[in-house]
């Protein structure tokens, strides 16, 4: 179909990898809990017009300009690793400004943990897609597979590949986003939990950047 070879072999290495977690779908998540629905899919539109941008890039020959590159492939790894470092630290933060005020009423832990300035949720996790080096090399490496070298328009196969992605991802995400608000309950009335979530959280946004610093091309 359209170049694509194999494509139930495809579907389901894309359900098992769209399944593993990342800190695309941990962000999404999290704001999901903190903010509601729609506030969630404003956040997983970024990551939907990132990986967008990226399976294009891959498309386009990106992927092997970082892989003969090592200063740019470096540039990028340690830009997107800083940023979700940065992140984390927000994130311990605010769970330390939780924990502090656990035992005041919800109106006042509420005003008390607020940010100061506003989140975007779509820049950051526009950010968090594209500051991935290893996500492009990723495309490439595994949509080749399933592209018939035969076809006259082997573009058109990553476009049918892509599409099939962005399903998933779309699938996976919305189940995150309304689980992320029923959850959202549980921390309101719970403090002690709410402020444990976000140190997770935060931790695991940690070690996504320590791993994102040791990966190579």
């Amino acid at each position: 179909m359209l170049g694509v070879i194999d494509l139930p072999t495809y579907l389901a290495g894309l359900v098992l990898i769209v399944l593993l977690p990342g800190p695309n779908s941990l962000y999404v998540l999290s704001v999901a809990a903190r903010k509601g629905v729609r506030t969630g899919y404003t956040a997983a539109a970024g990551v939907w017009c990132g990986d967008t941008v990226l399976m294009t890039l891959s498309a386009a020959g990106v992927a092997s300009l970082l892989q003969a590159n090592a200063v740019l492939f470096g540039i990028v790894k340690y830009a997107g690793a800083g940023y979700l470092t940065w992140l984390a630290v927000g994130m311990l933060r605010a769970a330390w400004g939780m924990w502090r005020t656990r035992h005041e009423r919800a109106e006042d832990s509420e005003v008390a943990a607020a940010p100061a300035a506003e989140e975007r949720p779509y820049r950051r996790a526009l950010v968090i897609s594209l500051f991935n080096p290893k996500a492009i090399l990723f495309f490439v490496a595994f949509f080749v597979q399933f592209v018939d070298p035969g076809y006259a328009y082997p573009a058109l196969s990553f476009v049918v590949l892509g599409a099939f992605a962005q399903l998933a991802s779309f699938l996976y995400l919305t189940a995150l986003i309304f689980s992320g608000t029923k959850l959202a309950a549980a921390f309101r009335r719970r403090k002690r939990l709410s402020a444990g979530a976000t140190t997770a959280a935060g931790a695991l946004f940690l070690g996504f950047a320590v791993k994102l610093t040791l990966a190579s091309a």
